[in-house]
């Protein structure tokens, strides 16, 4: 069986957060999120997106989920 790409989601938070200038514990106790939780966020180390964190996210910095958030399509290997 071949193993598809199609592509991936990348959670620019931390780009957002050296944006804004904001430390993890400010936007923590802003978000009302654990300190842990957000640094999965921040590295890209989620299995699966909260909707709930992702609303208090951008509530906390004052974005848009497009700001947030961002679909990567795969690389296209085929031969044209």
């Amino acid at each position: 069986m071949t193993d598809i790409n199609f592509g991936h989601i990348n959670i620019k938070l931390a780009e957002l957060m050296n944006k804004q200038n904001i430390s993890i514990s400010k936007l923590a106790f802003r978000s009302e999120t654990q300190r842990t939780q957000l640094k999965s966020y921040i590295h890209n180390d989620i299995q699966r997106v909260d909707l709930a964190v992702l609303a208090r996210l951008c509530y906390a910095l004052e974005c848009d989920l497009n700001d947030l958030i961002e679909y990567i399509p795969p690389q296209d290997t085929h031969d044209s």
